[in-house]
């Protein structure tokens, strides 16, 4: 969509989509839906109502606002316009701005009217790292480490929420899960930002790879990956074959550990392939979920 380019329906509708990264929604409904089920073991108004919003207004949110606020960066990235992202031209900023908002307002409401207090603090957490990661004053994305973590939190806030909404007991065996769940979430944001590093650096843009460097980083994912496996391992069976999931993150973010700060670019292979990765891994979760249940029935 160039600047001269009439705004239509059709291409708005095109570039908000692309914006929200389709292929990765399941990453946030998967996470949700998976916990509220195992916990419930029902399929009620707040799951389908739940598994809806993680699937698309979250994303919508968390990845429109980025596009939105990384805009100076994104012109300069080579791999954004397609799975990775779109860059909206300036006309689409408030467009997609009220989109995100409009979109997850009717979600919120019944999500709110169903839950608990306790449901309403992790959910109103969860949103206030979507908002605050990439949008001022506090730009979390640009605060060392922090933006890992705060990029985990996206991930792993939809599974928290749905145990908390449907009333789960806290173990330290469920504890140990989330934990494993997050260092894997530090590890994939920090990886992902490797290939960024130039193309961050020049928009002025401060992340854990621009601050600490591509070959630190990329080791610093592996060591989180590994610890990830390594938590599961203490976990009640099946949990500690979840562990197996990691093995191919390790795999694939292993041949980059020497990378360095000028050929970071290389990374984006590696990301590409975790992007289907995680398609792989999600099936194995899920064959484990399944082997509990049959398990705890």
């Amino acid at each position: 969509m160039s600047a001269t380019e009439p705004l239509r329906i059709g291409g708005v509708a095109r570039r908000l989509l692309v914006s929200s990264r389709p292929v990765s929604w399941i990453n946030t409904a998967y996470p949700f839906a998976a916990a509220y089920l195992l916990t419930a073991h029902r399929i009620d108004a707040a799951w389908i109502i739940g598994t809806l919003f993680f699937l698309i207004p979250y994303n919508l949110a968390m990845y429109g606002i980025n596009d939105v606020f990384d805009y100076e960066s994104d012109l300069r990235n080579p791999r954004k316009g397609g799975a990775h992202g779109a860059v909206l031209d300036r006309r689409m900023h408030p467009i997609t701005l009220w989109a995100a908002g409009l979109s997850c307002l009717p979600f919120l409401v019944v999500l709110v009217a169903l839950g608990s207090p306790a449901s309403w603090l992790v959910l109103a957490l969860s949103l206030f790292f979507v908002v605050f990661y990439s949008a001022p004053p506090l730009r979390l994305k640009e605060r060392p480490f922090a933006d890992s973590v705060t990029s985990s939190i996206h991930f792993f806030s939809p599974a928290v929420y749905g145990l908390v909404l449907a009333g789960a007991v806290w173990t330290w065996q469920l504890v140990l899960v989330i934990v494993a769940f997050g260092l894997w979430g530090v590890a994939s944001h920090a990886f992902g930002a490797v290939q960024d590093v130039s193309a961050d650096r020049e928009a002025g843009i401060a992340s854990i790879a621009t601050a600490r460097g591509a070959r630190w980083t990329v080791r610093f994912a592996l060591a989180c990956y590994t610890a990830a496996g390594v938590v599961m391992l203490a976990t009640a069976w099946p949990g500690p074959l979840a562990a197996v999931v990691v093995v191919p993150y390790l795999l694939t973010v292993w041949p980059y550990r020497n990378i360095t700060d000028d050929t970071a670019a290389a990374a984006t292979a590696g990301w590409n392939r975790f992007l289907w990765l995680n398609q792989l891994a999600g099936f194995l979760v899920t064959l484990l979920l399944i082997w509990f249940w049959m398990l705890s029935a």
